[in-house]
């Protein structure tokens, strides 16, 4: 009698111990299902505000690039109007106004006459044979400037190339 009555305990326990246990299981499946859901709810909120956040950010930088560039057109617009009167030295001097602006925002002209050629940089359209130049691929001529922003080429120099 002892024996059933230790067997049907141990069943109990073990019955006992299985519930709990699935019960245990249960909240900590439960808990750890709402921390994921609210970790992809955080990251999806994140993503969103990132992107907003790039937008507003190319906004400013493109809205602060025309505010600067509009004096200029100013002065295109006075030198047009007063058209009996527009003087090249007039136009020279809006062209340097415009550089200085475009150096200001950090935009730096690509050096390209007499440099060897630089792929990254130049783009070659034209190639003769110079028994005057010394080197390999020494760029003669510049049929239109590069431009370069920080490290980013905006456009490459389109170049005539010797040898």
């Amino acid at each position: 009698m002892t024996e059933e009555i230790k067997k049907e305990t141990a069943e109990e326990v073990v019955q006992e111990t299985t519930e709990e246990t699935t019960e245990e299981t249960a909240t900590v499946e439960k808990e750890l299902n709402d921390k994921y859901l609210r970790l992809m709810a955080e990251f999806d909120n994140f993503k969103k505000r990132t992107a907003k956040e790039k937008t507003q950010i190319y906004t400013i930088a493109a809205a602060e690039v025309v505010e600067a560039i509009l004096p200029v057109l100013d002065n295109f617009e006075r030198a047009v109007a007063d058209k009996d009167n527009v003087s090249y030295d007039g136009i020279v001097l809006i062209k340097r106004q415009f550089d200085e602006i475009l150096e200001k925002l950090g935009v730096k002209v690509i050096e390209s006459v007499g440099k060897p050629l630089n792929p990254e940089v130049h783009n070659a359209v034209m190639h003769i044979d110079d028994e005057n130049i010394e080197g390999e691929s020494i760029i003669v001529e510049e049929f239109g400037k590069g431009y370069m922003y920080k490290e980013k080429v905006i456009r490459h120099s389109t170049v005539k190339v010797a040898n």
